[in-house]
């Protein structure tokens, strides 16, 4: 009968693989958006490269235009410009690039609903483009590294529209601006149009490839944390032969009854520790434990397992706490007739009852199926299942196990007294 371990904790399980994985500042900064990022630093370094050139063009023609009365030309450019080097250092170093183009998008905003006002009464050229058309493209890029998606669409159809509109008032509404206008309107609709359809395919490719990253990394983690549980295994397997060896050698050694005392104390270490393999060398914490919550904690083993299972309870209300090492070993022990049952008679009629009385101070768990049953005789000495993780484990904490099987089904029955 093959052994059936415990499941083990899957964070524990990652966090022991992950070990195993070379450790660089690429995989450990931004796991799970390493592609993203860099996306996102390509966009940011091309939006201000963009920015500085128009931004450049921008500020030279202001220079050398004067449409804008009096009074108003140095403010406006002030607060187009301004907020326009702020994003383009920022993009440059990688930094705040987001706040501040958000800043320079609603400082573009603000100066388009100035313009009217600031060119009142004067007289404009149709042919001649005013200094804030070659900002209505940065304008619009300028969502792409600040506003969610939908919103980065409604920006960039939204401040061309306006720019139009304006741009018509300043004219007086004359025909004459009307073709002029719908050229720069169109010309900005696509070009905004195409820079938010490139940010968005490039950040949906970006992120599914860092979700195929994850997933491979994730597979890696298991695979390595399975082979590591292996080798682990295979050392203690050589670990217990050695302890189960020298407590036999003891034994068939001791002639005085001191010599005697020192080899049950070997034996009963080395029975632990084949008992409790799968569970990590270590014997738990020796602190008392009611029998209620030693069913309870069978149910939820019996849970990690995939078997939803009902413990039923027969506990006087007087009944001795169990010392925490023996109420542990008697817990795995149930679990593992459990999963035997699961495994090998599929559950069926699968039954658990724990019995504690005050006297004498005994705890009994009895496990039952109405599986087709098996002779235990008959199973190879080298499947533990049974031997190591009921037998042995029962044993070392001084309790008893019986299991009858026959073609009705299999019982098994586990049984600790206190000292008295």
């Amino acid at each position: 009968m093959p052994v059936v371990t415990a499941p083990e904790s899957t964070r524990v399980v990652l966090d022991r693989a992950w070990g195993h994985i070379p450790q660089t500042g690429e995989t450990t900064a931004g796991l799970g958006s390493f592609t993203r990022l860099r996306i996102e630093r390509i966009i940011s370094l091309v939006v201000g490269s963009g920015s500085l050139v128009l931004g450049a063009q921008a500020f030279l023609t202001a220079i050398g235009q004067d449409q804008e009365n009096p009074g108003w030309h140095l403010p406006l450019m002030v607060l187009v410009f301004a907020p326009l080097l702020a994003m383009i250092i920022a993009c440059g170093i990688g930094r705040l690039y987001g706040i501040l183009a958000g800043v320079f998008a609603l400082s573009y905003l603000a100066a388009l609903i100035l313009w009217p006002f600031a060119t009142a009464g004067l007289d404009a050229d149709p042919a001649s483009s005013p200094w804030i058309w070659y900002l209505v493209s940065v304008a619009t890029v300028a969502s792409v590294l600040s506003f969610p998606l939908p919103l980065q669409v409604a920006w960039t159809a939204a401040i061309p529209v306006i720019y139009g509109v304006v741009r018509l008032i300043q004219g007086g509404w004359g025909s004459e601006f009307w073709f002029s206008v719908a050229l720069e309107v169109s010309f900005a609709l696509i070009l905004g149009g195409i820079v938010v359809t490139l940010g968005w395919v490039f950040r949906a490719a970006a992120a599914n490839v860092d979700e195929t990253r994850a997933r491979a990394v994730d597979s890696y983690a298991r695979a390595a944390a399975a082979d590591a549980a292996e080798q682990e295994r295979i050392a203690v397997a050589a670990l217990m032969h050695d302890s189960v060896l020298a407590a036999l050698i003891a034994a068939e050694r001791a002639d005085s009854p001191r010599e005697r005392t020192l080899a049950v104390a070997m034996a009963r270490e080395a029975l632990t520790r084949l008992a409790n393999t799968e569970q990590g060398a270590e014997e738990g914490s020796d602190e008392p434990r009611e029998p209620g919550e030693i069913a309870d904690e069978i149910e939820r083993a019996a849970l990690e397992l995939g078997v939803t299972v009902i413990v039923e309870r027969t506990i006087d209300p007087e009944a001795p706490a169990i010392p925490g090492r023996v109420a542990r070993a008697l817990v795995l022990a149930a679990t593992q007739a459990i999963a035997n049952a699961a495994q090998h008679a599929a559950g069926a009629g699968l039954e658990v009852s724990v019995h504690g009385s005050v006297t004498p101070p005994v705890l009994r768990i009895a496990v039952r199926d109405a599986g087709a049953g098996f002779d235990i005789d008959r199973v190879p000495h080298d499947r533990l299942g049974i031997r190591a993780s009921i037998f042995a484990r029962v044993a070392a904490v001084g309790g008893t196990s019986v299991i009858d099987s026959d073609h009705d089904g299999t019982t098994v029955r586990l049984e600790w007294t206190a000292a008295t």
